[in-house]
This record gives C-alpha cells, sequence and structure tokens, in this order.
C-alpha cells in the first residue's frame, strides 16, 4: 500500500511542476518581448534563478499580489 500512495504523490508533484513550468515559461515569454535579442533560456534561467520551481512560483506569485 506505501508504494501505492508514493506512486500517487509522484504523479501529484509531476502535475504540479509541469504547471509552474508552464508558469515560468508564460512569464519568460512576456519578458522577453521587453527584450529584444535576449535568449528566452537566459530570460527563463534568470527568472527560475533559485533553483526550486516550487520556490520561484511561490516567489513570483508573492510580488504579483503585492502589485
Amino acid at each position: 500500500m506505501a508504494i501505492s500512495k508514493t506512486l500517487q504523490l509522484e504523479e501529484r508533484i509531476q502535475a504540479i511542476r509541469a504547471e509552474i513550468d508552464a508558469f515560468i515559461d508564460a512569464r519568460a515569454e512576456a519578458v522577453a518581448k521587453t527584450c529584444p535579442g535576449v535568449p528566452l533560456a537566459v530570460i527563463r534561467n534568470s527568472i527560475a534563478r533559485m533553483g526550486c520551481q516550487c520556490s520561484t512560483y511561490l516567489e513570483l506569485n508573492a510580488s504579483e499580489l503585492a502589485k
């Protein structure tokens, strides 16, 4: 039974990470429009500088809510 719970948790984590990646990608594309000539990968890496997708999302979301 523990294996089943682990797989479900792993699946949920993978789904959340995919959703966060899409969020970060969209943000990078929006920023790229204001930075002609800067490669999208560079912009994305600067946004996701923390290395942790969840932390990046929480930081971006908090700054968006603070506006």
